[in-house]
């Protein structure tokens, strides 16, 4: 068996101690000890064998996990946060390994971030002009109104959208456009929505 000298220093170090604890054994009959001792050590330590048989679990707990498995999401929200108020469990947030340091914050920090956790209503800024409905009395002056207002878009072309509805006419435009372009088209007789 091939052994490294990073191997045998360590054995070396033990070794000498043990030696210098009791000086009634040699040395080389104590490093023999060492060696062949983790040696049998090794051997003695077996990995247990895998348990490959099924699990029998109680009918108690088979139930509630089929009682668990039949719940909607909204009953699974309401179980959890159950369980959290009567095991006294409080929600902790992942925290990335480098905010480890800065979680000893003052409350007044902590006031401020349960401020911010709490989502603010976003106001719209892009909106999508769709044309719904439009009055039969004046077809064509709103198939000019699209031609107008869609770029690179003919008269036969406008006539097939407006027969088509509801149809997309811009998307993703400010709020500013969009509500021009609503005022125009329900000018020249259509219905808009702004989504």
């Amino acid at each position: 068996m091939f052994q490294s000298g990073r191997c045998l220093c360590p054995l070396l170090r033990a070794a000498s101690r043990a030696l210098r604890q009791d000086l009634r054994i040699p040395l080389l009959s104590r490093m023999r000890a060492l060696q062949s001792s983790s040696a049998t050590q090794l051997d003695a330590i077996a990995s247990p064998p895998l348990d490959t048989s099924p699990k029998n679990y109680s009918p108690k707990i088979q139930q509630l996990v089929q009682d668990i498995a039949g719940l909607t999401l909204m009953e699974v929200s309401d179980l959890n946060e159950l369980l959290k108020k009567t095991l006294n469990i409080q929600d902790v947030g992942m925290v990335p390994m480098g905010a480890m340091a800065a979680t000893a914050a003052t409350p007044a920090a902590q006031q401020a971030s349960e401020e911010e956790a709490v989502p603010q209503k976003k106001e719209k800024t892009h909106f999508t002009v769709k044309l719904t409905e439009l009055k039969a009395a004046e077809k064509v002056k709103l198939i000019k109104e699209v031609k107008n207002c869609m770029e690179g878009l003919n008269l036969v072309q406008a006539k097939k959208l407006v027969e088509t509805l509801p149809q997309e006419i811009r998307a993703n435009v400010s709020k500013e456009e969009a509500e021009k372009l609503k005022a125009a088209l329900e000018a020249a007789g259509g219905t808009v929505v702004l989504e």
